[in-house]
């Protein structure tokens, strides 16, 4: 019974469940690539879906944080030169553009919104403004994105390829995105468990377990 509580309490203190209905395809969801999907480019991927509109979708993947710093790899770019925290792969597509993400209570300067505090910077003011003024922890600088054309990704989701979670800020800054992955799956295998009732007067007992 000990071990039943745990799971219980664990249980209700998990986020919002995720989901496998393309109609909950937001901007601003969180997407992880189902268990053994066979997709050597998106396997054990995190992507986070900074666009969502008839047109398409443009996603960045959260989880891929390179060993390049970002004042290596954006030379030239104004504030580049002071930032010595890594920056992520967003995606396979045009691996020479640069995008960021990140997170202010007020709408930042040559940025567009995401959700909740979640801003996107594309432009060369949008991106020197970022590094200039944020601290590392408030930005997440990507090379390259995910991209998926009118009606891809829906499709993609119907054939079972991803999960879907409602948008999580502590998600997209993770101190450990290296392990994004693991942990989500995880979670999501964990509200799938269907847990049997316990018998009369068993959760009481368990309670009162010291």
């Amino acid at each position: 019974m000990r071990s039943l509580l745990a799971v219980l309490l664990f249980c209700g203190g998990l986020a919002q469940a995720q989901s496998a209905r393309p109609e909950d395809i937001a901007q601003g969801s969180i997407l992880i690539m189902q268990r053994d999907t066979p997709d050597p480019i998106f396997s054990h991927s995190v992507v986070l879906l900074a666009k969502h509109e008839k047109s398409g979708t443009v996603g960045l993947m959260i989880h891929h944080r390179s060993d390049i710093p970002i004042q290596k790899a954006l030379k030239g770019i104004a504030g580049a030169d002071r930032r010595t925290d890594n920056i992520f792969i967003g995606g396979p597509v045009e691996l020479e553009g640069v995008m960021a993400l990140l997170r202010s209570d007020s709408p930042p300067p040559d940025a567009t919104p995401v959700t909740s505090k979640l801003y996107l910077a594309v432009t060369k003011q949008g991106l020197t403004g970022a590094l200039m003024n944020r601290k590392p922890s408030d930005v997440r600088v990507y090379l390259g994105y995910a991209g998926w054309g009118p009606g891809q990704l829906a499709a993609e989701v119907r054939r079972g390829g991803w999960w879907i979670f409602g948008y999580d800020e502590g998600l997209v800054f993770d101190d450990h995105p290296e392990t994004l992955w693991q942990r989500l799956i995880k979670r999501t295998e964990l509200q799938k468990v269907s847990l049997p009732f316990p018998q009369p007067g068993a959760f009481r007992k368990a309670i009162s377990i010291r």
